[in-house]
C-alpha cells in the first residue's frame, strides 16, 4: 500500500476521533466549551500529521504548543489528545532523536505543570498520571518501533553482504577452474602434439594414440569450460547434465597424458569429494607449470593417505629457481587454505621444483 493511503487512513481515523471527544468531553465547572476555535486548533494538529515523517520534532513542537494552548485557555480535558500521540510517537521512531527526545521530555513536563497549574493538581496527584503515562507510552512505542526496524536494516544488509560475497567467491572459484582448465589442456595437448610430431613417420601408431589423447583432453575441456562460462554469462548453469567434479581417481589418466609418474602412501580410502578435487586440482596444477614453465623431462606424484588427512607432492626435475608469484600458484594455496590446509612451493633439494601441500579430513 502507498504510504499517501496510509497518511491519508491516519489523518482521517485521528480527525474523527479528536472530533468525537472534543464534542463528547464533559464541560466541568469553570471551564470553556470547545467553540470554533478550539475546532481550528485541533484541526491544525491533525493536518499536520502527514509530514511528521519528515519533521517529527518540528509537528511535535507545533502539535504540543497547540495543545498546551488548547488547556491554557481552559478548554475541557484531554480532548485533542490523539495528535499529541501520534506526535510522540513519530518522535520516537524517528532515526535522529537526540533534539526530539528533549523536545518530547520537554512537552511532557509542560503539560504535568499546566495541568497543576490549571487544575490546581499535586505534581504526582492520581489525575495527572494517565495522562503523562499514555505520552511516554506513545513515546516508547516509537522507540521500540524504531529499534525494530533498525535491526531489519542491519540484518537485509549483512544478507546483502553475505550474498556479494557468495557471488565473489563464486566467481573466485570459477576464475581458478577456468584457469586450471585451460592451463591443464594446452599442457596435454602441447606434449601429445609434441609426441606426435615426434613419432609420426616412425611410429604411426603411437601418433594416433597421441592425438587421441589431444582430442580426450579437448573434448572434456570443452565440457567444463561450457559450463563455467554459462554460470558467469547469466549465473545458471549450461543446459546438459553437469560435469562430475574431478577426483583423485582421474589421476592415471592425468599421469597417461602428461607423462607424470604417480606413487601411493598408505591405504587408499573414500575421502570428502571437496578434499579429492582439491587435491586433484593442486597435482593438475603443478603438473602443468612443470611441462609448460619448467621444462621437466620427469615428473613424480605423491599422495600420501593419512588417518588425519591427505598430503600431496610434486616434485619435477625442471629449471627449478625461486616460484614467481602467479594465478596458479595463488589458486592452489587458497584451495588448500579454504579446506584449512597448507600448501608450499620452491627450489627442491638436489634441482627441480617441489610443491607440497596437506589437506586436513
Amino acid at each position: 500500500m502507498r504510504r499517501w493511503v496510509v497518511e491519508t487512513m491516519i489523518v482521517v481515523a485521528v480527525g474523527v476521533l479528536t472530533a468525537y471527544r472534543l464534542a463528547t468531553t464533559p464541560v466541568a465547572l469553570g471551564d470553556r466549551a470547545p467553540d470554533l476555535w478550539a475546532y481550528a486548533a485541533a484541526a491544525v494538529m491533525v493536518f499536520v500529521l502527514p509530514v511528521r515523517r519528515r519533521w517529527p520534532v518540528g509537528v511535535l513542537i507545533l502539535v504540543g504548543g497547540l495543545y498546551l494552548a488548547y488547556h491554557i485557555y481552559h478548554y475541557p480535558g484531554g480532548a485533542p489528545a490523539v495528535p499529541a500521540w501520534v506526535a510522540l510517537y513519530s518522535v520516537g521512531a524517528a532515526s535522529r532523536q537526540r533534539v526530539g527526545l528533549v523536545v518530547a521530555a520537554l512537552f511532557v513536563l509542560l503539560d504535568a505543570q499546566g495541568r497543576v497549574a490549571v487544575a490546581g493538581a499535586r505534581p504526582f496527584d492520581a489525575s495527572l498520571d494517565s495522562s503523562t503515562v499514555v505520552f511516554v507510552a506513545a513515546l516508547l512505542l516509537g522507540e521500540v518501533v524504531r529499534g525494530r526496524r533498525t535491526q531489519l536494516a542491519l540484518l537485509a544488509a549483512d544478507q546483502s553482504r553475505a550474498a556479494e560475497q557468495r557471488v565473489v567467491e563464486e566467481r573466485i572459484r570459477i576464475a581458478r577452474e577456468l584457469h586450471d582448465v585451460t592451463a591443464h589442456t594446452l599442457a596435454v595437448v602441447s606434449v601429445q602434439a609434441g609426441v606426435a610430431a615426434d613419432v609420426l613417420d616412425e611410429d604411426p601408431a603411437q601418433a594416433r594414440a597421441a592425438l587421441r589423447e589431444v582430442r580426450r583432453a579437448s573434448r572434456e575441456a570443452m565440457v567444463e569450460l561450457r559450463a563455467a562460462v554459462g554460470v558467469l554469462r547469466d549465473g545458471t548453469p549450461a543446459a546438459g547434465p553437469e560435469p562430475p567434479t574431478p577426483t583423485l581417481d582421474r589421476l592415471p589418466a592425468l599421469a597417461e597424458s602428461t607423462g607424470a609418474v604417480v606413487t601411493c602412501d598408505g591405504e587408499p580410502r573414500a575421502l570428502p569429494r571437496a578434499v579429492e578435487t582439491t587435491a586433484y586440482r593442486i597435482v593438475q596444477e603443478a603438473v602443468t607449470n612443470a611441462l609448460r614453465h619448467a621444462g621437466a623431462a620427469q615428473i613424480e606424484v605423491r599422495v600420501g593417505y593419512r588417518p588425519d588427512g591427505l598430503s600431496v607432492t610434486v616434485r619435477d626435475n625442471g629449471r627449478g629457481g625461486v616460484p614467481v608469484a602467479g594465478n596458479g600458484l595463488r589458486g592452489m594455496a587458497e584451495r588448500a587454505g579454504g579446506l584449512g590446509g597448507w600448501l608450499r612451493a620452491g627450489p627442491a633439494d638436489g634441482g627441480g621444483f617441489e610443491v607440497r601441500g596437506w589437506l586436513p579430513v
